[in-house]
């Protein structure tokens, strides 16, 4: 990536690298500890854990967050921290969130979203979004519908980034029609995204504001569940419950629980959006401008 290009990424999420430290303990009483870290990507964006395979899909953006340039990929990564297929899936062009139906990875590219054989990585659809300007994060329902943020900001070639469209998520069917599922600047630049089962709604990160959001399918509107330190990107539900949450504004990862936000792990620049593994109760932590993946292991 151009010295250029870094300086948009850096401006746009506020990266601050932060110092390492002791990490400060769970609601649970345990503290995270990181278990392994993994070198060699090229902007990393998006970790998915695929538990039928029990392998980590990891999004390459390599090159601008929103260049349709062909040289993005997607990584296919070990449990023991090995990468075992470098450039699994090739000609992606940007590649950020990633979501697995069944067997079929879907993967956010820009304005379209990809889908590809999750255990081959051959093509299986392109779903071009209309309207779409920064597709960013995507995330199953339950009915097999996906819903994909547009974090709706561009680069321009000078370095500026632009707000040209209102935030909005879209909703993809299974037969593959595509809709507007809500439009609102009250998504603030949304991000992140995932279902939550237990409550029957979708869980929604901005980075362009500090709270996290809660949202229903079929509404209009959004609700707060809380607030934090914003410049939000990835978000999980850990098998406990909590919501473990990415921000770019003070290099940390944030957990949420019962209301309240614990500061969990720390000295993690630019932390991306992340990948839970529930088997073995891990959170793996894309760092975007530091071209590798953490592995850590919650209590």
């Amino acid at each position: 990536m151009s010295k250029r290009v870094w300086a948009v990424v850096l401006m746009v999420a506020g990266c601050k690298p932060g110092a390492k430290g002791d990490q400060n303990k769970t609601a649970s009483g345990g503290a995270p500890i990181k278990a392994a870290t993994v070198r060699g990507f090229q902007t990393p964006e998006s970790v998915k854990w695929d538990s039928t395979q029990d392998v980590y899909f990891v999004s390459n953006i390599n090159g601008a967050p929103n260049a349709k340039d062909g040289n993005g990929y997607i990584s296919r990564l070990g449990p023991a921290g090995m990468v075992t297929d470098s450039a699994f899936i090739k000609g992606l062009n940007a590649p950020k969130g990633m979501a697995l139906v069944h067997d079929t990875l879907w993967v956010a590219d820009v304005d379209q979203v990809r889908a590809f054989n999750a255990h081959t990585g051959a093509p299986v659809a392109t779903v071009p979004i209309p309207g779409a300007i920064f597709l960013n994060d995507i995330a199953a329902a339950p009915d097999g519908s996906l819903y994909v943020t547009d974090t709706a900001i561009r680069f321009g070639a000078n370095g500026a980034v632009a707000h040209p469209g209102t935030d909005q998520i879209f909703r993809i069917a299974p037969d593959r029609k595509v809709s507007v599922a809500i439009k609102s600047d009250s998504l603030g630049r949304p991000n992140g995204i995932t279902w939550d089962a237990a409550n029957q709604r979708f869980i929604v990160v901005p980075f362009g504001g500090k709270s996290l959001l809660a949202w229903k399918p079929g509404d209009t509107t959004v609700t707060s569940l809380g607030t934090g330190a914003g410049q939000f990107d990835g978000v999980e539900i850990t098998r406990d419950g909590a919501i473990w949450v990415t921000s770019w504004a003070d290099s940390s990862v944030y957990r949420y629980a019962n209301g309240q936000d614990t500061n969990a792990i720390k000295g993690v620049p630019s932390p991306a959006d992340i990948g839970y593994d529930a088997r073995r109760n891990r959170l793996l932590i894309p760092i975007f401008t530091g071209n590798r993946v953490e592995i850590w292991q919650l209590e």
